[in-house]
């Protein structure tokens, strides 16, 4: 029973497994970030163009 314990403790096969899943999720939290930011920026320039069309007498953007 102590021989299996120990096996089981020494076996690192799984830990890569667990480190791959994490550095996933790191870089999916990453990409999600980055494209949120991306697309707050993209709504203001948006914005800021359909301004300047109605400022020129156009009903809708």
């Amino acid at each position: 029973m102590k021989n299996a314990v120990l096996k089981f403790l020494r076996d690192e096969q799984g830990a890569t497994a667990v480190e791959y899943g994490m550095i996933a999720g790191l870089i999916a939290a990453a990409i999600t970030v980055a494209v949120s930011k991306l697309g707050n920026e993209l709504t203001t320039v948006f914005n800021s163009i359909c301004g300047a069309i109605k400022g020129g007498g156009a009903t809708t953007c």
